[in-house]
């Protein structure tokens, strides 16, 4: 709680970081105002409604659901009575390109991906048990510094045990480290896959990335009844029943931070409007906060030099046809793993390989399409804007969305192309626009890079008084639960401060 008197929080941004802040502060007894400069709030987190198709536009899978529990319960109330979470199984169907077209699906249910296992190589089953021990060990180890607490001061670091940077697998990549555990390589591509669930390449990442097999497949994987947008407006539910206020649309913009000396004084508004503050919390991208928000008084522009995660390309399809083949979550797997990733880091231009995601939510909602339709959530890792390549060429994008629907029908979904009645797509250019994302990166910051746990922008602001940070780019991460957790972080900052 605050110790002292009642405080004037202006939050920038109604991300899903930004709502879990306001509830935290507003329970805190603070009066709370949210500006949130797109229509909705939810932040990438959101949804796409056309001719009786619908679609999530940014997540689609939820895990660690204790996190969002802890969330409602510490403000009194039940998530539950805000949304019902359904357990997916299986949890992912995994297509190979191999001669014998090889399906996978995992799941949390350990006889079924033992026996899924054993119909690949027998040998990896006793090798699945030890890598998911070492995932939780992983899990263990990291969770109470680097999850739920943060590290944005010195005495921070003490929490570690200097024994335990060892035990974390630091040194070695993702990738080192699951090829060291299985014998199939078409395992080993599957366990890779997990270091892009915050933008990164597994040949890169440091291997203590290896607890997020053990967060999905050993914690479970969740869909939210109705669509994971479902989500976001229980947070914006829980936020307004507690008292706080939330702007949204272009004119509530905030344009600038207004600070006298270090200290944080209001925010200006597109419309000329000033709004005073006490504390100003940013649920906008540390980098782009300190370049376009705070310019004139503050030059923090290290923070752009940081590797941005990848980001990505997406296909909102809707189909005049279903297709049997296809669960909820689908991963076509590109041929060559290494090649992709080297493709999107290294020269920063898509893969003309791309391992292709797709949502069909449909699967477990069907009014989210007309009935005998569906509506697919397609997406491919891409780089993150730079000159490499050029998103603003509509000739590039139609190209490179040929390439993905043919790649699609070679895995089997025949006639893709001639049944979409209903087409949208979102490129990285789109998503640095509309929502401000630092070369328009997905997830913040990747981890490509063994200290980049010690490299992200504290949630307190360097350099500015009374300005916190809270969402992907800044501890602990990018992802749903992650950025609720960013939002405990920078509420006991605040108390702590106070």
């Amino acid at each position: 709680m605050l110790k002292s008197e009642k405080k004037k929080i202006v939050i920038i941004g109604a991300g899903m970081g930004g709502l879990a802040t306001a509830i935290r502060l507003a329970v805190a007894g603070c009066s709370v105002e949210v500006f949130e400069k797109n229509e909705r709030t939810g932040g990438k987190l959101n949804l796409l409604e056309k001719g009786g198709f619908r679609w999530d536009t940014g997540p689609s899978l939820v895990t660690m659901p204790f996190v969002y529990r802890e969330l409602f319960a510490m403000a009194g109330r039940k998530l539950e009575d805000y949304a019902k979470l359904i357990p997916i199984e299986p949890i992912c169907r995994y297509f190979y390109p191999d001669a014998q077209n090889t399906i996978f699906e995992t799941s949390d249910s350990i006889s079924k991906m033992t026996a899924e296992i054993e119909k690949l190589e027998p040998h990896d089953v006793a090798a699945y048990f030890r890598f998911m021990a070492y995932s939780r060990r992983l899990y263990d180890l990291t969770a109470e510094v680097f999850l739920f607490q943060g590290l944005n001061a010195l005495r921070d670091l003490r929490q570690l045990d200097p024994r335990d940077m060892f035990k974390i697998d630091p040194f070695r990549t993702v990738h080192q480290a699951v090829a060291a555990s299985f014998k199939d390589p078409r395992l080993v591509q599957l366990f890779d896959r997990y270091a892009t669930y915050n933008g990164s390449s597994p040949y890169l990442a440091p291997a203590t990335l290896n607890i997020i097999p053990y967060v999905e497949l050993g914690m479970g994987g969740w869909y939210v009844q109705g669509g994971l947008y479902a989500l976001a407006q229980a947070y914006q539910k829980l936020a307004e029943e507690l008292g706080v206020t939330i702007h949204t649309g272009l004119e509530w913009a905030v344009e600038r931070i207004v600070t006298n000396g270090r200290q944080v004084q209001a925010v200006q508004l597109k419309s000329g409007a000033t709004v005073a503050a006490d504390i100003i919390v940013a649920n906008t991208d540390v980098a782009y906060t300190y370049s376009h928000l705070l310019k004139e008084k503050v030059n923090q522009s290290r923070w752009s030099k940081l590797e941005p995660s990848c980001s990505g390309f997406v296909l909102f399809l809707g189909l005049n046809r279903q297709y049997s083949q296809l669960t909820h979550h689908n991963i076509l797997f590109s041929r060559d793993y290494r090649r992709e990733f080297a493709t999107i880091f290294e020269d920063k231009v898509p893969s003309l390989d791309p391992t292709i995601y797709i949502c069909w939510t449909g699967k477990t909602d069907p009014e989210h399409a007309p009935p005998g339709k569906s509506n697919l959530f397609v997406l491919v890792n891409a780089p993150y804007l730079s000159d490499a390549f050029d998103w603003a060429k509509p000739k590039a994008i139609q190209t490179y969305r040929n390439l993905i629907v043919n790649r699609m029908e070679e895995f089997g979904l025949t006639d893709l192309n001639s049944a979409i009645e209903l087409e949208y797509t979102m490129t990285p250019l789109d998503l640095a626009q509309r929502y401000n994302a630092e070369r328009g990166a997905i997830y913040g910051l990747s981890s490509n890079n063994r200290f980049s746990a010690f490299l992200r922008p504290p949630n307190r602001a360097k350099g500015v008084d009374g300005l916190y940070f809270v969402g992907g780019s800044t501890h602990p991460g990018g992802g749903i639960p992650l950025v609720t957790l960013s939002a405990r972080i920078v509420a006991d900052l605040i108390a702590e401060d106070s």
